[in-house]
């Protein structure tokens, strides 16, 4: 399997495909690289490298039981971005890769970046804290660690046939395939990771980082986002992105990039041409 192996001896599995301007994916809690095939194929045949890892801890990389943060998480995907000298890329993250994805920028540079994307995603600040009084309570964090602890298998069953994808509201037409895929993906990894995971994507504050960002950076959200409520994320991180663009879908799930992949490549790809 190609891997990278960071500093501290992590060994980051990954995939990378074609040649072109490279399109660098970062995945959501607790999947792996593998979220991200609809998009890496089609972006493979239409010209573009595309590139994808599994966060460590998870999917095919190091199981450690240290370094699940977003630091950590920024480091890994730099020396990602570095061992494969990877320039005039676009970064495009979704829900904690979508932190991992700002994260990195403000804490690397932009040297290697052209644009990035965030679907989804977990900034500026998902815990409620007396600055972010519209967050969501810690108790809402501890009680999916508490979960996760009990019967992780059963956990990620539910959420993926679950809010994950609005497989729970009442029109919604499930598909066992993509509840099976996440399932699959998350026992894939680590317990440790994704538990101290649960820490990282939802008690890291964004905000500074945000602002230091420059390229352009289109936020993609939906409104019926179950795991990360629109309100309290998408238009927040728009504001305070210089270079922002908010795209809300009106009715899109927190795992529209699979059940709306068609809209959303679409975009991205109007977005990779513009």
């Amino acid at each position: 399997m190609p891997t990278i192996t960071t500093k501290d001896g992590t060994e980051i599995f990954y995939k990378d495909w074609g040649s072109g301007q490279p399109i660098v994916f970062s995945h959501g809690w607790p999947l792996s690289a593998d979220d991200w095939d609809t998009q890496m194929l089609f972006f493979l045949n239409r010209g573009f490298r595309v590139i994808a890892h599994d966060r460590r801890g998870h999917g095919r990389s190091s199981q450690g039981g240290a370094g699940h943060d977003m630091d950590h998480y920024a480091d890994d995907l730099a020396a990602v971005t570095e061992q494969l000298d990877l320039k005039n890329a676009v970064h495009v993250g979704h829900s904690t890769g979508g932190g991992e994805v700002v994260h990195y920028i403000a804490r690397h540079g932009e040297s290697r970046v052209a644009k990035a994307a965030i679907l989804s995603a977990v900034p500026p600040l998902m815990v409620q804290t007396p600055s972010n009084q519209a967050g969501l309570p810690k108790s809402v964090f501890d009680d999916l660690q508490r979960q996760l602890a009990a019967n992780r298998s059963q956990f990620y069953f539910d959420i993926a046939s679950g809010p994950f994808y609005g497989f729970n509201r009442p029109d919604s037409k499930p598909s066992q395939p993509v509840i099976l895929n996440w399932w699959r993906q998350g026992m894939m990894g680590g317990a440790k990771a994704h538990y101290d995971g649960i820490v990282a994507f939802s008690q890291t504050d964004f905000t500074e980082d945000l602002k230091k960002i420059n390229v352009p950076v289109p936020v993609m959200h939906g409104d019926d986002d179950q795991i990360v409520p629109y309100a309290d994320s998408a238009p927040l991180s728009a504001k305070l992105l210089t270079n922002g663009t908010l795209r809300t879908y009106k009715g899109f799930p927190h795992g529209m990039p699979t059940t709306e992949a068609d809209t959303i490549n679409a975009d991205l790809l109007a977005f990779m041409k513009g």
